[in-house]
């Protein structure tokens, strides 16, 4: 649940480039999914294709980016039993502050992980 060792340069390079464009937009959701007590562990699913999992925020043809970015949170995860019932005190353990932190779930072809990236100072 922490950030992998293995998230080589060509996913760092990329997440880190749409970021920059995304960060404002996810970080509001964040907020409106804490806010509105759907959750305290919003989760951000991003991928290069469609996903079955949350609402897609950002779709890649809208904003110009690499990836298309959905808003979930954990009961989903733990209701598709993506985090098992006997891992969710764990992911809470590992879950970095939201107001500081976005946890992304990447899935790509050859990795699958969360990742948690700080938002930019303002």
């Amino acid at each position: 649940m922490n950030n992998d060792p293995e998230l080589n340069g060509k996913y760092l390079g990329s997440i880190t480039q749409d970021f920059v464009v995304v960060s404002d937009t996810l970080k509001e959701a964040s907020y409106q999914i804490r806010k509105r007590k759907f959750s305290d562990h919003p989760i951000f699913p991003i991928s290069k294709f469609e996903l079955p999992i949350g609402q897609l925020l950002i779709a890649k043809e809208d904003l110009a980016t690499n990836w298309n970015y959905n808003a979930s949170f954990l009961d989903e995860f733990t209701q598709r039993e993506i985090i098992g019932e006997e891992k969710v005190e764990d992911f809470k353990a590992n879950y970095k502050d939201p107001d500081e932190f976005c946890c992304l779930f990447v899935i790509d072809n050859e990795f699958t992980n969360f990742v948690f990236i700080p938002y930019p100072e303002d």
